[in-house]
């Protein structure tokens, strides 16, 4: 037996995306003799998932342990990327639009995405501390991509939530909402937030894995003429993603080796 590891994330034309992504994965500390590779769903060109898969393989490696490293299992990149490795789909009505991953001789582990884990919370916290002056005077809107289809919409949803409620408890902000980017939420419940409660100032937290098109530009033109703060800090560059990874890995290990 042969473990390694196959992490998984979007991909992106922006170099300082990709080179954020890669500087966590090559920070987890990984058991000797345990290969990690960073791979992405697409645009990264050479560092597709099939060639992640392929370079473990080439390594002798028997069982890849796949960590999508995404923020919520609310995606449907996650749907898509399990189909491609022969899971089930999430739902019988949604077919995925990778083609099957060609595996040679290893088997296939999948991981779960980060979702509420409440290390998350402490960092969105630190995130936005210096927007923050008077918590109990202030409200939290905790933004992200999210999905229109059902199944995905409500994952997105139940996790936002709890994970907006951690950040509040933890900060000792007064109120906590969430929206989505898709479908077109964030808008409308910052109005609802100010009307409802007019003297609360309202801090936007993001919530994507790097900085980049979502954070720069869709959030602020989405919340085009209303009365917030904001920075745009993503997870990354943070500590957090890389100890993460590293948790899930060990995890999986300790598994593996009772198996």
């Amino acid at each position: 037996m042969k473990p390694g590891v196959l992490v998984i994330s979007h991909g992106s034309r922006e170099a300082q995306w990709v080179d954020l992504v890669d500087a966590a994965v090559q920070e987890v500390r990984c058991p000797a003799g345990v290969p990690i590779v960073s791979s992405f769903l697409e645009i990264v060109e050479g560092r597709l998932i099939q060639d992640g898969i392929d370079q473990l393989e080439a390594e002798g490696v028997t069982d890849i342990y796949v960590l999508p490293l995404f923020v919520s299992s609310g995606s449907t990149h996650i749907d898509d990327i399990g189909q491609a490795f022969g899971l089930a789909p999430v739902s019988e009505q949604r077919e995925g639009d990778l083609e099957r991953f060609t595996i040679r001789q290893a088997s296939i582990h999948m991981g779960q995405p980060i979702d509420d884990d409440p290390e998350i919370a402490q960092l969105l916290l630190h995130n936005i501390k210096d927007l923050s002056a008077a918590p109990e005077r202030e409200s939290i809107l905790l933004v992200a991509h999210g999905s229109k289809e059902a199944v995905f919409y409500g994952r997105w949803r139940s996790g936002m939530r709890l994970l907006a409620e951690r950040v509040r408890s933890l900060g000792g902000f007064a109120r906590a909402e969430s929206a989505m980017l898709l479908p077109n939420q964030a808008a409308c419940v910052m109005r609802a937030m100010q009307r409802k409660h007019p003297e609360q100032a309202v801090i936007v937290v993001p919530l994507f894995l790097s900085v980049g098109y979502f954070t720069g530009t869709v959030i602020p033109e989405r919340l085009v003429g209303q009365d917030y703060r904001y920075n745009g800090r993503a997870i990354l560059p943070n500590a957090f993603a890389s100890r993460w990874m590293e948790r899930q890995i060990a995890e999986w290990l300790e598994g593996l080796m009772v198996e």
